[in-house]
């Protein structure tokens, strides 16, 4: 029996292993296909990607502001206002404005009111204002300077300031020419008197025609070289008494005068000889400062 069963199965395996072998077999894809294993190739173990490295971000440079300047106020927004012109003119300007209805004047500046110089020029008007037409020349003034306006009394030395006109020429010598009326000194009996008390107070006198005289210690007029030539300045013609008298422009004569105006002799006869009774000249006198 047990010879039996195994035969039997031999003859089973035999039979199955034909079957397996015999051709024709197939699956139902086709044919069998003999799969050759390819042993795994163990893959590297992933690399991080290498990180690039970007350079450190750079700032710009700095910019240096100029330093801050003063803040400009905003324009105004009203009317824009014009800062009116000084008051203050120059010295001839303000003394030729006083002149009135002169075309002639000769103008004279003193430094101080202590000074005894001056400055003397002499100026025309015409179409267009005032030229000057001779000057500026050095002239001398009162011992004791200028006397501001109204202020100058008798025997006090200064000179006054002031615009004044001409009364008329004079002098020791012969008339040089001129147009305003001249008179000679022809002797030492014409004085000019100058004594307050006096009725005939800042006049011209001829003691030989005046019956009584003039006042005390009167101002003698026949002196040389300072009244070669001269012009009567008209201060005082009011012959205010005690106010000043005896005021010239005359010959200078190397110092300060008593109160008077003194040019050199070719200086001032120029002057004598330029000064026109139609054009109303005057004589403007003033202090600098």
């Amino acid at each position: 029996m047990g010879r039996v069963l195994r035969a039997a199965v031999n003859l089973v395996v035999a039979a199955m292993v034909l079957a397996a072998c015999a051709p024709g077999a197939s699956d139902a894809a086709g044919p069998s296909t003999l799969v050759t294993t390819t042993p795994a190739t163990t893959a590297p173990p992933p690399t991080a990607p290498t990180a690039t490295t970007s350079p450190p971000a750079t700032s710009p440079p700095a910019t240096t502001l100029p330093p801050a300047t003063t803040a400009v106020p905003p324009a105004p927004t009203g009317p824009r206002v014009t800062a009116a012109p000084p008051t203050t003119a120059a010295l001839p300007d303000r003394l030729l404005a006083q002149a009135g209805d002169a075309g002639q004047v000769i103008v004279v500046t003193s430094p101080s009111a202590g000074a005894t110089t001056a400055t003397l020029t002499g100026y025309a008007r015409g179409a267009d204002g005032w030229h000057p037409v001779f000057g500026p020349w050095a002239a001398r003034v009162g011992a004791r300077g200028v006397a501001p306006a109204g202020e100058k009394r008798e025997g006090d030395g200064r000179t006054p300031a002031g615009v004044f006109g001409f009364d008329f020429l004079f002098g020791v010598a012969p008339d040089p020419g001129v147009l305003l009326p001249y008179r000679r000194v022809t002797s030492r009996s014409i004085v000019w008197d100058d004594d307050p008390a006096s009725p005939l107070y800042n006049t011209w006198v001829d003691l030989d025609r005046q019956p009584g005289g003039a006042g005390a210690d009167p101002e003698p007029m026949y002196v040389t070289p300072a009244y070669d030539y001269g012009a009567v300045i008209a201060y005082n013609s009011a012959r205010t008494p005690g106010l000043g008298s005896a005021i010239f422009l005359h010959v200078a004569t190397g110092g300060a005068t008593a109160g008077c105006v003194s040019l050199p002799a070719g200086q001032l006869v120029e002057v004598l000889r330029w000064l026109d009774p139609a054009l109303a000249p005057r004589i403007a006198i003033g202090i600098s400062s």
